[in-house]
């Protein structure tokens, strides 16, 4: 069960995160991030960030470029955070594929409808 202070520093946290990364959109060649959930620890020490990429096959490269400049970009995040957030959190980057599960059952659903449809 999520505290109501973990829900507001989850919600600081994804709004951040997301300003950082669209600043960064230009060295991303084309490829927009966006901050899609922010989870907070009970004890506020780590903080889980899902993220969604497109173009979707540019992802898992994102991803590991990412987690490579997590020192960084935790940085980045103590710096606009500083007078709410006494310690920021360890950030830790995760690939948010809920829009391709989405589209994948979407295309099944419509193959399945026109299967039907030529019976």
């Amino acid at each position: 069960m999520e505290t109501t202070r973990q829900a507001k520093i989850a919600r600081l946290l994804q709004k951040e995160l997301s300003e950082i990364f669209r600043q960064q959109t230009a060295k991303t060649h084309g490829v927009i991030i966006s901050v899609s959930t922010v989870r907070v620890s009970p004890d506020l020490s780590v903080a889980k960030a899902y993220l969604s990429v497109f173009p979707s096959d540019k992802a898992d490269d994102m991803l590991e470029s990412i987690n490579r400049s997590a020192k960084t970009i935790r940085y980045d995040l103590a710096q606009r955070v500083r007078f709410q957030l006494r310690r920021t959190p360890e950030l830790t980057f995760y690939l948010d594929d809920s829009l391709d599960y989405i589209d994948n059952i979407d295309s099944l659903l419509r193959s399945d409808s026109t299967d039907r449809k030529t019976e």
